[in-house]
């Protein structure tokens, strides 16, 4: 009987860790989402007509969420434009402002 209960056990513990709802991410996640946010951010540098400094990035299991103050509405699509165009991103949520 101890045996069955530890065996129960066992398999309870190693199912729990194998849950594929997890709201974390891996740490191959993370670091795919790291370099996403730094490659978004680095085209927003790039282009002239974003202010890529008033603009906060940041990126979970290849969604981007684009956050902060820009100028304008065509300064708020170029910047989800671009953050589109880059390798690994699923979808951009746009939360820009407007000043």
């Amino acid at each position: 009987m101890k045996l069955l209960s530890m065996l129960v056990l066992i398999l309870t513990v190693l199912g729990a860790g194998c849950s594929s709802t997890s709201k974390r991410e891996s740490t191959g996640e993370y670091i795919d989402s790291a370099a996403i946010t730094a490659k978004v951010k680095s085209e927003l540098i790039q282009n002239k007509n974003v202010s890529a400094l008033d603009v906060s990035v940041e990126t979970y299991k290849g969604v981007v969420l684009l956050s902060g103050f820009v100028k304008s509405s065509k300064e708020k699509e170029l910047a989800e434009k671009l953050a589109r165009k880059v390798e690994g991103v699923k979808k951009v949520k746009n939360q820009l402002n407007l000043r």
